[in-house]
């Protein structure tokens, strides 16, 4: 991921079941400039029939539905469908990820040797299911939504003791709600995570509009994850909380604004503002008509732009002195 900030445009299941909204949705985030394009492997048999929806789905997908119903119409035959999606990011040039929520999707993604994996906030707790993804040994994002330290701390330790590198683990902060209001974003934990696992640490948001990513960035996360969709319109449980095209773009920007804008840890006087140094700087002048021998103080000279003649640090060695020649109003001091 080099240095830069890695940037997932999570389009989950907003394709709707529909191969062509799937395809739409990659060139979404390809043009917006995001790393990766990330979908989600759904499988209603993981749901009991008589599941309710959770309430945010129920705002959100008006009909009348369980969820095993509702989950049920938005699978799409992944075995077909994976290598038309690889190959449309492969012309795109963006990242094909996918994720999976039990054991037999994980092995189905592994047939396609995609570079990354995630472990999806629901499955934090789910044993069997990170010690087979911790074999893999693959860069794996782990996202901690609706789960406490303890329970990241047993979800990396099952990760990495089922054989997964230390150095391709990725935590993403996250909360589950749909839209997460923003008093629960809690950014301040990025740093907390940092300090804790000593691993990158990203961000996967759910809240609406694109500050929250944004000052994560500024807070050190080294990864974003943002659902975005076609159109907010459209009928599905996500859509009403997801980017459109144009507020995606507009993230993307301004994440890699911030990271130029983050620059350096060390203070230094950089080529842009050098130039200016000269002009908003002051020196010490003569504040009226000075003659020579006539004693330096606050009456007869002061500080005025520009700063090419001595410098202000210098007028206590100045006060008092004897100056050395004449002086007209405005003349550079430089005894």
């Amino acid at each position: 991921m080099k240095n830069k900030v890695f940037i997932i445009a999570e389009a989950g299941v907003n394709h709707n079941g529909s191969i062509k909204k799937a395809i739409r949705l990659i060139d979404i985030a390809a043009n917006a400039g995001a790393n990766a394009v990330k979908f989600q492997i759904t499988n209603a048999e993981l749901i009991t029939k008589k599941a309710q929806k959770a309430d945010y789905q129920k705002v959100n997908s008006k009909k009348k539905e369980t969820q095993y119903e509702m989950i049920k119409k938005l699978e799409l035959n992944w075995k077909a469908v994976h290598p038309i999606l690889i190959n449309r990011c492969y012309k795109k040039k963006i990242i094909f990820m996918t994720s999976a929520f039990d054991i037999k999707g994980l092995n189905e993604i592994r047939k396609l040797k995609i570079k990354f994996y995630k472990v999806p906030s629901s499955e934090i707790n789910n044993i069997p299911f990170l010690q087979h993804l911790g074999s893999f040994n693959k860069k794996t994002f782990l996202s901690t939504g609706i789960s406490t330290i303890p329970e990241i701390d047993l979800a990396v330790k099952t990760l990495l003791n089922s054989g997964l590198s230390k150095n391709k683990l990725m935590i993403l902060h996250c909360n589950s709600a749909y839209p997460t209001p923003y008093r629960d974003a809690n950014l301040n934990v990025i740093k907390i995570l940092a300090n804790r696992y000593k691993v990158p640490i990203g961000f996967s948001d759910h809240t609406l509009g694109i500050e929250a990513p944004i000052a994560a960035v500024a807070l050190g996360a080294k990864v974003i994850e943002k659902h975005f969709t076609i159109s907010k319109k459209l009928e599905g449980p996500d859509h009403t909380s997801s980017l459109e095209p144009q507020e995606l773009n507009m993230m993307v920007k301004s994440i890699r604004n911030i990271e130029n804008a983050l620059g350096k840890d060390k203070k230094i006087v950089t080529k842009s503002e050098r130039i200016n140094k000269r002009h908003v700087r002051k020196s010490i002048v003569a504040l009226k008509e000075i003659v020579k021998g006539e004693i330096f103080s606050e009456k007869n000279i002061t500080l005025k732009r520009p700063g090419t003649g001595l410098q202000p640090i210098h007028w206590s060695r100045i006060i008092g002195k004897k100056s050395k020649r004449n002086y007209e109003t405005d003349d550079f001091i430089n005894d």
